[in-house]
């Protein structure tokens, strides 16, 4: 308490700062999270251009999309480990450096691959966002949360429309190299953000060897997908299925002895997670390779610069964020439904854009709805699981599911990269398709929401 003043005045006492309302709230998390979209989105369009600088053939390119959504996953799972024992604030300080640090390396890359090196520390950096803006969400009141993600979601979107054509323009008008640090634009938000890290951390301390472990796996599933087309030789790949086995029963093994690991027990355990994270891998990996694949076929067979397939990708994608901000005021099961129409449609444009070498504007509309598939992703699932985990176990489910989904969009572009030198890149299409219809069919499981409660 303040004691009187030397004057004999009324002591000055501080105002509360003003608490930061629903909409505030939803913007500064979107502005958080959202460029991390354009990791993918913006830099997909760039490809072409890419290759054509560095002297890269479509597999090798592939992984400046691949090597993203490996670091980005499991940069947002660490992330989400460390802000829940770190506390928000800390840990996304500590990201902002690394996804300075990362951009950089990315700006003066002399060759491909230090420019994938770039993009790994720039994506874990992206990841720290991305995790930050998770564990802020999935702490917002249970009673204000629908109004938040109903506008967070309309955000989302919004990012996702404008990532295509603002890689087009700084493609063209700048470089393919600004396109490819465009997450870097998470970095204004934070200070805006730090005033929502209210809750501490736990001060428990980080499972190193579970996240390693995790770690390993992802990255050996990933590479040894992309074996035949990196051109690997056997005994190689058959290290990379070795460390595959050996860290996926690390891992559970680990999973069964310490329930507090960097893989909680009693988030793995609940079926509704997977549910969640398989219907995540559909529409990631179904954007991820459409992104990969598209662009490409609109550049070499339709002439198409950099910049019209932004443009063109933007009215088709807008309307996802007029459905994502629909999503935030549905319920979990009437967003499912939303979803799984959206990725639907998605999973058939593609399909028949495969089977009968479709024209650009079929492509444009396949890849707008994978895209809006993705916004109505974040809102519906991020806003379901927020009531399934505990509240001290937000940060590590949220970061592990979005690690799942990111590594799910890692696959899909790796199995197109591994494709397109055999089938061509118009028949990858016909595989695309298959993720986003199985993330369909997926999301009209029904699933027992549970009620918020004290601790949940």
């Amino acid at each position: 308490m303040s004691s009187p003043s030397a004057t004999g005045q009324p002591p000055v006492v501080a105002a509360d700062p003003a608490p930061i309302g629903p909409l505030s709230t939803a913007v500064r998390l979107g502005a958080l999270f959202g460029p991390a979209v354009f990791g993918v989105t913006a830099a997909g369009v760039a490809l072409p251009k890419v290759a054509a600088a560095l002297h890269a053939g479509p597999a090798a390119v592939a992984w400046v999309l691949t090597a993203h959504a490996l670091a980005l996953g499991i940069g947002t799972a660490v992330f989400g480990r460390l802000a829940d024992s770190w506390g928000v604030r800390s840990a996304l300080t500590v990201g902002s450096l690394v996804l300075a640090a990362g951009a950089v390396c990315c700006l003066a890359a002399p060759n491909l691959g230090v420019l994938i090196a770039g993009r790994l520390v720039l994506a874990a950096g992206s990841g720290a966002m991305t995790a930050g803006c998770l564990a802020l969400l999935a702490a917002v009141d249970p009673a204000g949360r629908a109004r938040v993600l109903a506008t967070y979601g309309g955000v989302m979107a919004l990012f996702a429309a404008g990532a295509t054509l603002i890689g087009g323009v700084a493609t063209t008008w700048l470089s393919w190299r600004v396109t490819l640090v465009l997450p870097a634009l998470s970095l204004p938000a934070v200070p805006f953000c730090l005033g929502l890290a209210t809750r501490p951390g736990t001060r428990r301390p980080v499972d190193v060897a579970g996240a390693s472990l995790l770690a390993a796996a992802a990255a050996s599933l990933l590479l040894l997908i992309q074996a035949p087309a990196l051109g690997l030789p056997g005994a190689v790949a058959a290290a990379f299925a070795a460390v595959l086995v050996l860290s996926s029963a690390g891992l559970a093994w680990r999973v069964r002895r310490r329930t507090d690991g960097f893989v909680p027990r009693p988030v793995v355990g609940d079926a509704g997670f997977w549910i969640a994270a398989a219907i995540g891998v559909g529409v990631y990996g179904g954007l991820f390779a459409a992104m990969y694949a598209v662009p490409q076929i609109l550049a070499r067979t339709h002439g198409w610069s950099v910049l019209t397939v932004g443009a063109a990708l933007l009215p088709g994608a807008v309307v996802g964020a007029v459905l994502s901000r629909m999503a935030g005021r549905l319920g979990a099961r009437t967003g499912r439904r939303l979803l799984a129409g959206a990725a639907t449609v998605t999973g058939v444009i593609m399909a028949v854009a495969g089977i009968t070498g479709g024209g650009a504007w079929l492509l444009v509309a396949g890849t707008s709805l994978a895209l809006a598939s993705f916004a109505l992703t974040q809102v519906v699932l991020t806003g379901e699981m927020s009531t399934r985990l505990p509240l001290p176990l937000r940060g590590a489910g949220m970061g592990l599911l979005n690690l799942v989904f990111f590594v799910g969009g890692g696959v899909g572009s790796a199995v197109a990269g591994a494709l397109a030198p055999s089938t061509g890149l118009s028949r990858v299409l016909v595989a695309v398709a298959c993720f986003p219809l199985a993330a369909a069919a997926l999301a009209l499981t029904p699933v027992r929401t549970p009620k918020d409660e004290p601790g949940r």
